[in-house]
């Protein structure tokens, strides 16, 4: 495992146990977040992007923030819904985000998840072609992204512009070099995450995915990590993909961690239905002492699969808090694992 970095939900809740009580608080704790994340050592800085939800919806002025405070940690998206995306705008607020931050960007994006509203992409303008799904537009969007983020020039100039234009057909601007290569897939499935790789892009499995033969989650993921890799040899890639796998851990080393998660312990895999016909296998939560972590987490073959580890983390129980869940796994959990 060479990195382990966090994914935050962000939610907030005007409520009494809740430290996010607005989207203010949110955002800022967000930056705060990942800038004590980047003082003690993790990799990264990973957000999730929801619509219609009290919950980050709008990455990319949060991750440039992220990007002009910090130095070195990774800033990234887990995931964005490519149904409700404009790729050509998308392109411009990612290549700025990636210049801001000095190409630290890592852009999770995909079909996205069951929503608060129903069909709320076409709120945004967007609907699928006549005889798509929803997920066949996404995938064209994410085609869309993927080719003017090659930085080659499409549109054709005005011959009579109000700035004098380089010579040929323009591209998008700003142009960040290499954030073509730091674009994930969030696959939920086999299939789409061969589909990934086949177009290149990294590969993002999150704590769910569809229950494809009803092994244990961290068995079916290492098997979609797998299938990842095969696809992306087939494919002739030369640059070695990125693979990033999501665990809600805890290391129970206070007073505090026994009561927010002591009850975890126990915690097994658990199936069900994220809509009326797709059956999903949700990974189990980790909570125990530091070094019974490192035994179970030492037999996750998801985790042993993948480079990358994000740890979901519980935004609304604070900074100080998140920031000591943090420095649990890094101090006492990780280096067992091999990390660092």
């Amino acid at each position: 495992m060479k990195r382990i970095g966090f994914l935050s939900f962000g939610h907030w809740s005007d409520t009494p146990h809740s430290q996010t009580r607005s989207a203010s608080d949110t955002l800022l704790q967000s930056i705060d977040l990942a800038v004590a994340a980047e003082e003690l050592g993790a990799d990264g800085a990973y957000f999730r992007v929801h619509h219609f939800a009290r919950q980050l919806g709008s990455p990319f002025p949060l991750l440039s923030a992220i990007g002009a405070r910090t130095s070195r940690i990774e800033i990234g998206t887990g995931v964005i819904d490519m149904r409700y995306e404009n790729p050509m705008y998308m392109a411009e607020d990612a290549g700025a985000a990636d210049l801001i931050s000095g190409g630290r960007l890592q852009l999770g994006i995909s079909r996205g998840s069951p929503e608060q509203v129903i069909d709320g992409w076409r709120y945004f303008g967007y609907a699928p072609s006549e005889g798509d799904t929803d997920a066949d537009m996404a995938r064209k969007h994410t085609e869309v992204l993927l080719t003017v983020l090659q930085g080659k020039g499409f549109a054709e100039p005005n011959p009579r512009p109000m700035f004098a234009n380089p010579p040929g057909p323009l591209r998008i601007e700003p142009y960040s070099e290499g954030l073509r290569e730091r674009i994930w897939w969030g696959a939920g499935s086999n299939g789409t995450a061969t589909w990934a790789a086949k177009l290149g892009m990294n590969l993002m499995s999150s704590t769910l995915k569809d229950d494809e033969g009803g092994a244990p989650f961290h068995v079916q993921q290492a098997a979609q990590i797998r299938a990842f890799r095969e696809a992306w040899a087939e494919a002739g890639w030369e640059r070695e993909p990125r693979v990033s796998v999501s665990r809600s851990i805890f290391a129970l080393t206070d007073d505090r961690d026994r009561a927010y998660f002591g009850r975890e312990g126990d915690s097994s895999d658990h199936v069900g239905y994220i809509d009326a016909s797709t059956r999903a296998i949700f990974g189990r939560t980790y909570a125990a002492e530091p070094d019974v972590l490192v035994k179970q987490l030492a037999e996750d073959e998801a985790i042993a699969e993948a480079d990358t580890l994000l740890l979901t983390v519980p935004n609304q129980l604070g900074v100080d808090y998140n920031s000591h869940v943090l420095e649990n796994i890094l101090t006492h959990v990780a280096p067992a694992l091999g990390w660092r």
